[in-house]
């Protein structure tokens, strides 16, 4: 799973949003690292409503425009939760390595 689907999924565990909604709180859960742009975002969603991984939750108007609410589904609840105990597997595998890792010396310090 990519970074910024997982992000969409996570961001959309906790309740419904709509388009920009998901933008702030990908943007939140990432610390800025990951910032969407709507183009991505819709497309996306389409996707994985398609996968049946969310689906619409509900559409209101606002200001003339229809916003169009998002919300996880069981499926999808179900693909994040696999997804987090992956990156959580790999995480402890990679960490595990870097402790095996010899102590460089640089000018009589170590690191």
């Amino acid at each position: 799973m990519q970074e910024p689907t997982f992000l969409i999924l996570a961001a959309l565990a906790e309740q419904p949003r709509h388009g920009y909604g998901v933008i702030q709180a990908v943007a939140d859960l990432s610390g800025g690292d990951v910032k969407l742009r709507a183009g991505t975002l819709y497309g996306a969603l389409d996707r994985l409503d398609d996968q049946g991984l969310i689906e619409v939750d509900r559409e209101e108007a606002v200001d003339g425009r229809l916003r169009r609410y998002y919300r996880l589904t069981d499926s999808g609840a179900g693909a994040l939760a696999a997804e987090i105990e992956r990156l959580r597997r790999n995480a402890t595998a990679a960490e595990q390595q870097l402790r095996r890792r010899p102590q460089a010396s640089f000018g009589g310090a170590t690191a």
